[in-house]
């Protein structure tokens, strides 16, 4: 045997929370340190939610959707109610689409703010995480006066808001965007700027733009590529064409630009709370909906820009209380499919950096 080669070292990971972000598992082949080869296992958090979704009716399932991604429930919402919303030819009032886009901004920010801080976490910056989580709080702040929860918020009806956010959220929300030019720095300064998360992060890990292009790659990760896709722009939904904003784009390819970007897309998201905040309309927050919602029989799909990528829904009606098919296209499921190709080569420690920069949540990957 040459002295160079190692016996082949076959390593279970996962499924546990520590650095696999949940319920996440993959058997790792390993020549030494370095992985040969990976084969990702998933279906540990499986709830057979589309099925869920077909044995509810169209209200009851609202709150099943906070359990997708439930670092951004108010995009699952959004995305749900808005599927049907389309099916069923509801046009929601104004200050509802406004406070939509807020709160969903909110939830990408907060989104953003714990894939730093678990990136961090990961190749053991725990004092960066503290940073993050720290911030986020302040989002979840605001998510409790007005719904009543920190997590799975379920603020979004069919037609409009389940509440009016109360008249504390507004000066919490401005203080918040007012503080974020600092808090980015702290990120930069204790996280993103020091030399060992750089060595960790920069050039490891790289996804080219037509290795991306051809896996259906969304979201951040795939703007980090090189791609300048986003649904808001491509795509634009409730009133995101009223916004001035830029997607941003990030050409290294690697695991740090994968990371970094979510700054980039903190700020742009500040530019558009802002824009909603200064003109948001007063009115109603709800439309005239039945109180019976059953959709004309046919079929849908809709799609949002999640914080991890593209969110769609599909729903078929027959025109009874109840959906005849639903299928969801989660942005993580889809995004997995990069880490046994990019991942390969690298070493051991680097395949947990890798999969840290997918920001993935089990939640919506198994449903």
């Amino acid at each position: 045997m040459s002295i160079d080669k190692t016996e082949e070292l076959v390593l279970n990971m996962g499924p546990q929370h520590p650095s696999m972000h949940g319920l996440f598992r993959m058997i790792v082949h390993l020549e030494g340190e370095t992985v040969t080869e990976i084969e990702p296992k998933i279906g540990y958090l499986h709830r057979g939610i589309e099925k869920l979704a077909e044995s509810r009716t169209y209200t009851q399932f609202i709150p099943y959707t906070d359990r997708l991604d439930y670092l951004a429930s108010p995009h699952n919402n959004w995305a749900y109610v808005q599927t049907v919303e389309k099916l069923m030819g509801v046009e929601i009032p104004e200050r509802a689409e406004y406070l939509r886009v807020i709160f969903g901004e909110l939830a990408r920010i907060a989104s953003h703010q714990v894939m730093i801080a678990s990136t961090a976490l990961d190749i053991a910056g725990w004092t960066a995480w503290g940073y993050a989580f720290r911030d986020r709080e302040r989002i979840l702040d605001m998510y409790e006066m007005t719904a009543g929860s920190r997590l799975t918020v379920n603020c979004m009806r069919i037609g409009g808001m389940s509440a009016e956010p109360p008249a504390e959220f507004w000066p919490a929300l401005e203080s918040f965007l007012d503080d974020t030019p600092e808090m980015l720095e702290e990120y930069y300064g204790i996280f993103f700027g020091n030399e060992i998360a750089q060595g960790r992060l920069k050039n490891v890990g790289i996804m080219p733009k037509e290795l991306a292009e051809n896996l259906s790659i969304t979201g951040p990760v795939l703007r980090a590529s090189g791609v300048q896709y986003d649904v808001r722009k491509a795509y634009p939904y409730s009133i995101y064409d009223r916004f001035d904003f830029d997607v941003p784009v990030r050409y290294g390819c690697d695991s740090y630009d994968r990371t970094i970007i979510r700054m980039d897309e903190i700020k742009e998201s500040v530019k558009i709370i802002r824009q909603a905040i200064r003109d948001i309309p007063e009115g109603p927050i709800m439309a005239k909906v039945p109180k019976v919602i059953k959709p004309p029989v046919g079929e849908v799909y809709h799609r949002v820009e999640n914080p991890k990528g593209e969110l769609g829904f599909y729903i078929v009606s027959d025109g009874s209380t109840k959906p005849a098919r639903v299928r969801i296209r989660p942005g993580t499921f889809v995004n997995l499919q990069m880490l046994p190709i990019v991942a390969k080569g690298w070493k051991i420690q680097d395949v947990v950096a890798i999969f840290a920069t997918l920001d993935a949540v089990l939640g919506e990957v198994d449903k």
